[in-house]
């Protein structure tokens, strides 16, 4: 492993502002859609369904974070890994730039999918680095250590959005953004080496075969669904209006809700990424995906929760809420705890499978396509339930798609890699 602790440290700085604009987008996510009102969009005259346009809002994010990836990938092995972070960051920077000027519900989803462009690439391009950087022993805990750069900046940038918002509107968000973007281009200039490694050919043909990943994938398709519905949805349960089926909470608040996920990931990663470590991979891959199944069922009964407990009506600061806020907060919170046992040490088994049979960035690559049909499908399918099932049902189904994965892992795992495998990886 290389001893310059200065690379890990700009690593984490492009994390941290990776974190930050993704975060910002989620938090005012509710707010653009009372904004844009997406009932009235229309395409060469036609009206488009409005849980078809709100999905389209992620969708358009993830749709074209699926399209880049396996190009990104290929360019990150065969090329210099700093030169195409250093050029996502800067197409990052560019997107941001342009959110406050959006004024329709199809700009804004174009430039969400600029966003996803660069929010993709830079994620694989650091995280590969990290895996690159780092060995065996320690891999999981320096992707912890990554990933808790991510929360701790999704957890700055979900509460300063929440708060300027309020008191300034969509434009100061974008302007620290952008500055933080530019700040982690400069310090990655400055404190990252150029990559000497080159992979020739195309490593996704060999490391699509590969029986490690092929397993592991048995549960990452499924959880692709649970999370993406449940961490986009808490946000908007919490703050669309109640006529929609949500919670009418204020900016400020829907912040928190998203920040107790992040706050407790953040505080458990380096943790837990230590653990599997020392430990294994596999069982921590399926206890945190289980766990955060079965949260995430549960918040629907937030309000029933709150109003068996009797909790307060209103809180300092925060003004009128319900009894569901504290509740909410609290399971926002497990869910976080539970995804930060499973998120080390599943990259960790990718990044072992890339280093070891060559093309790490690929490997993540494969991680990241893997998950995309559920992050692309599982807006729209979240739309509709939202507004023609109920909002609860769409934790219902994200709930079961994560107990379906783990379910799926263990015995793919137990059948083709034996009895001890899950103690084993």
């Amino acid at each position: 492993m290389n001893d310059d602790r200065s690379q890990f440290y700009a690593l984490y700085l492009v994390r941290f502002a990776e974190g930050f604009g993704f975060i910002a987008l989620i938090t005012l996510l509710p707010y653009y859609i009372n904004e844009l009102d997406p009932s009235a969009t229309s395409i060469f005259g036609v009206t488009v369904g409005a849980g078809f346009v709100i999905g389209m809002y992620t969708t358009g994010f993830t749709l074209a974070q699926t399209i880049a990836v396996i190009p990104l990938s290929w360019a990150g092995d065969r090329f210099d890994k700093r030169s195409v972070l250093l050029a996502l960051l800067g197409v990052g920077a560019v997107a941001y730039a342009l959110f406050p000027q959006v004024d329709s519900s199809l700009s804004f989803i174009l430039l969400r999918g600029l966003q996803g462009v660069a929010v993709t690439g830079v994620s694989l391009m650091s995280l590969s680095l990290v895996g690159q950087l780092a060995d065996h022993g320690t891999r999981a805990n320096y992707i912890g250590k990554a990933n808790a750069a991510s929360f701790a900046a999704s957890i700055v940038g979900s509460l300063s959005a929440g708060a300027i918002y309020e008191a300034l509107g969509f434009g100061p968000i974008f302007a620290a953004v952008v500055a933080l973007t530019t700040l982690a281009w400069l310090v990655a200039l400055r404190y990252l080496p150029r990559d000497e490694t080159r992979v020739s050919g195309f490593p996704f043909s060999d490391l699509a075969l590969n029986r490690r990943i092929l397993t592991i994938t048995s549960f990452r398709f499924q959880y692709a669904f649970a999370v993406t519905l449940v961490r986009t949805w808490v946000p908007i349960y919490a703050g669309v209006a109640a006529a929609s089926g949500g919670l009418a909470y204020g900016a400020l608040a829907v912040s928190l809700t998203v920040v107790a996920e992040k706050f407790t990931n953040m505080c458990c990663q380096p943790f837990t990424g230590r653990l599997s470590d020392a430990y294994g991979r596999a069982p921590f891959v399926f206890a945190g995906g289980g766990a955060y199944g079965v949260v995430a069922l549960a918040i629907p009964f937030s309000p029933a929760i709150g109003s068996a407990l009797g909790l307060p009506n209103a809180l300092p600061v925060l003004g009128p809420l319900t009894p569901a806020f504290l509740p909410l907060v609290a399971l926002s919170g497990l869910l976080g705890v539970a995804d930060s046992f499973r998120e080390p040490a599943s990259m960790a088994l990718f990044a072992d499978a890339g280093t070891e049979d060559g093309g790490v960035a690929s490997s993540f690559g494969i991680r990241e396509l893997v998950w995309r049909p559920g992050s692309v499908a599982a807006p729209l399918l979240g739309g509709w339930l939202m507004t023609e099932v109920s909002m609860a049902s769409v934790f219902y189904v994200g709930g079961a798609f994560a107990i379906t994965g783990v379910g799926a892992f263990l015995a793919i795992l137990l059948r083709l890699h034996g009895r001890r495998a899950l103690a084993e990886w």
